[in-house]
């Protein structure tokens, strides 16, 4: 079936329908991952956006539930050059044309990606549509393009309730320990989405407490702190500052999310709270664009954003260059920060964009790519055991 990408310029590309069967109006953007479109997919962070693959072949090892980032698919649409439609992998559970489909996820393949790069390099990031009607009215079409905004996303893709993920109970020094967990076949097929326990080996975190605060949070990011023997909390975006801190967290983690920073006005105010008390503060993209929002800094949209697994960023501390997977369209402006509340920490190498904050005076640094990686390198995962460390007041 033919399938159309219609971007708000008027720029039509055709190309091959696949995965749902439905029409939608949303943000286009791009990823530069070569490997990894199923965590892609499960990222949170795609809520209210359609993502385009810049690797020319996607879908070839299929989907494997275990990898999923999150319990379902959130981008709007999904973009390729070419659909693999047999998948060739021991770990395959299904095809990612039949994972689209139950997901509710259209996707366009067959069409010059690299000319839709360009575009969005050249032009800046832009809505579009994807549409099976061949009949589509551009003049209808255009103006409803411009008027779509991703809107309030992090409500969506927040959990309902706070649960905690035990990274330490019953655990002997170097023993295992029932940590993060992975998406069990059956119960997904079963229409559960839960998550169950996996084994993993538990490092000098043992007994800290985390509360993490959902804005989209991927499962990677709880991995890695319970991995490391910490107790997670994981509670919803909007809940009270006063109830985490009631609960002594030795620290606190901000996620990962989707959208634009300042639409989360309530949860910017409940941040603050944070950050006026004395407990250990470590956040992650979203997180850090809201601490700084939360602490008189500013926010700007990017021109196309930072998205895939070989960004690299530089470490201030030491001079290091990490290579890092990042997923954003906003960034943190620095150039009115007051050193009295943040100094830079890390900079993108790229193009010099911020992309981290060592607040002054407190037990707090935020980064604005994804250590917790999955898709990408695994650099910087040392900043967990730095948060770790930071909790238990040793010099780092």
């Amino acid at each position: 079936m033919k399938a159309f990408l219609i971007l708000e310029d008027g720029t039509v590309f055709e190309g091959t329908h696949f995965g749902a069967d439905k029409e939608i109006i949303s943000e286009i953007v791009f990823n530069t991952s070569m490997a990894g479109y199923l965590e892609v997919l499960t990222d949170p962070s795609y809520a209210g956006q359609a993502v385009c693959m810049t690797y020319p072949l996607i879908g070839n090892y299929g989907v494997c539930y275990e990898d999923m980032e999150s319990r379902k698919a959130w981008p709007d649409g999904f973009i390729v050059r070419e659909l693999s439609k047999i998948p060739s992998n021991f770990r395959c559970d299904c095809s990612l044309q039949d994972f689209l489909t139950e997901q509710g996820v259209p996707g366009i393949a067959g069409i010059d990606t690299r000319q839709l790069t360009r575009i969005l390099r050249e032009k800046g990031t832009m809505n579009g549509c994807i549409t099976t009607n061949e009949n589509y009215n551009l003049d209808e079409l255009i103006p409803k393009m411009k008027a779509y905004t991703t809107g309030k996303v992090v409500e969506k893709v927040t959990c309902d309730k706070k649960y905690t993920v035990s990274g330490s109970k019953d655990l002997s020094e170097n023993g295992p320990v029932s940590g993060m967990a992975v998406f069990d076949k059956a119960s997904y097929e079963a229409g559960k989405r839960e998550m169950r326990p996996s084994m993993v080996t538990a490092l000098n975190g043992k007994g800290l407490k985390v509360a993490l605060m959902d804005f989209g949070a991927k499962k990677n990011i709880i991995t890695s702190l319970a991995q490391r023997g910490c107790d997670v909390t994981v509670y919803p975006a909007n809940t009270p500052a006063s109830e985490i801190l009631a609960d002594n967290p030795d620290g606190i983690m901000l996620s990962n999310g989707p959208g634009d920073p300042k639409d989360c006005g309530p949860i910017i105010d409940e941040v603050r709270k944070l950050y006026e008390s004395d407990v250990t503060i470590f956040a992650i993209c979203l997180g850090h664009q809201l601490m700084a929002l939360a602490t008189g800094a500013d926010t700007h949209k990017l021109k196309y954003g930072h998205r895939g697994g070989n960004h690299p960023v530089k470490d201030l501390s030491n001079g290091r260059v990490y290579i890092s997977s990042q997923n954003h369209g906003y960034v943190v402006d620095t150039d009115n920060l007051s050193s009295d509340i943040a100094v830079p920490a890390f900079i993108n190498v790229n193009d010099g964009t911020n992309e981290g904050l060592k607040y002054t005076g407190k037990n707090i640094f935020t980064v604005q790519f994804h250590p917790e990686a999955c898709p990408g390198p695994q650099d910087s995962g040392y900043l967990f055991d730095r948060f770790i460390k930071m909790m238990k007041k040793e010099e780092i």
